[in-house]
């Protein structure tokens, strides 16, 4: 095992040293909970490139609504390409702000517009409403994706950690209503698949000091999940479910994470219900690596990674079931 990039370790100082001014948050109501962490991580949300526009809107259903921010670069074109990004945060915390500049990054990188996803935090809103909300605005978006510039036939998904979750849940809700192909691509960034967190993933990354321990994680299930039965539904839990047709994949994976393990899993199952899938690992990386751009070499190469990866599968037209080709694990890049 590697120790803490550099770089990682000046962001994971720096944020240490940034809640210092929060000594009561394990104590405080969510929502002041959520106040402190947008405070904390506003520095690293700031700078980078400028749009074309930034619009926002809001989604209902009968299922709630959700606040929709949708980026688009100054490569601008009639109808683009786009990629609906559900942010983290043990779906509890943070929001379309923590993430501004993540995906302000990943339209500018790739040329294509970005959509993301504000949707109701947990314990207030427990699974799956979160996850149906989402499921709704993809239907939705199928059938009016023009009307905000987009083309319908040029979309994927993503997120990172609890947004990696939802966003494999939210295609598997789409391909089991039998519309899963208008998903090119899945871009699942340092994803958290399941409740369960091993003991040897504990005794290697979850110490004291870590940027995320297996108490905080089980913590963010617990607040997510109505009971234990939740935890077993696939789609709570993708590491149970049938990953068969999923699109083209890729896991953004930080070598020094407590969540490593899921990501590493996916990959093996992915590979075994034929999926192009292309597992990364970053050396040195931790949890939220991504967010510590403006400082560090391997989070600019991770956001270029998923880039170029979304670019590559969404500017190659509607996948169409008789298109999905089969990948064994010859063909798997790690």
């Amino acid at each position: 095992m590697s120790e803490l990039d550099p770089e990682i370790r000046q962001f994971v100082e720096m944020m240490r040293e940034d809640w210092k001014a929060y000594p009561n948050f394990d104590h405080a109501p969510f929502p002041e909970r959520r106040k402190m962490a947008e405070r904390v991580r506003r520095r690293w949300s700031r700078g980078g490139p400028e749009m074309a526009s930034t619009s926002e809107h809001t989604f209902q259903s009968n299922n709630g609504s959700l606040g929709i921010r949708v980026y688009k670069p100054k490569t601008v074109s009639a109808l683009m390409p786009g990629l609906i990004y559900i942010h983290g945060g043990g779906f509890t915390l943070f929001s379309n702000d923590t993430h501004d500049r993540l995906m302000r990054e990943y339209a500018e990188d790739g040329g294509f517009a970005v959509l993301g996803i504000d949707y109701p935090l947990a314990p207030e809103t427990k699974y799956p409403v979160a996850l149906n909300l989402i499921t709704d605005f993809m239907h939705w978006l199928f059938m009016h994706a023009a009307e905000w510039g987009l083309d319908p036939q040029s979309l994927a998904i993503g997120g990172d950690s609890a947004g990696g979750n939802l966003a494999f849940a939210t295609f598997m809700k789409l391909r089991d209503a039998g519309i899963g192909t208008m998903v090119n691509a899945i871009l699942a960034n340092y994803g958290g698949f399941s409740p369960l967190i091993s003991d040897e993933s504990e005794a290697r990354f979850g110490g004291p000091g870590s940027i995320m321990d297996r108490e905080e994680a089980e913590e963010y299930w617990a607040n997510y999940l109505r009971s234990t039965t939740d935890a077993r539904d696939p789609y709570a839990s993708p590491l149970l479910a049938d990953l068969r047709g999923f699109p083209p994949v890729l896991l953004v994976v930080p070598e020094l994470d407590i969540v490593t393990e899921h990501s590493l899993t996916m990959n093996e199952r992915l590979i075994a219900a034929g999926v192009d899938v292309d597992c990364k690992v970053y050396t040195g990386a931790i949890h939220s690596f991504l967010e510590a751009m403006s400082i560090s070499t391997i989070a600019r190469q991770g956001i270029t990674d998923g880039a170029q990866f979304i670019k590559r599968h969404i500017a190659a037209g509607p996948r169409v079931c008789e298109q999905l080709r089969r990948i064994g694990p010859k063909n798997n890049r790690r």
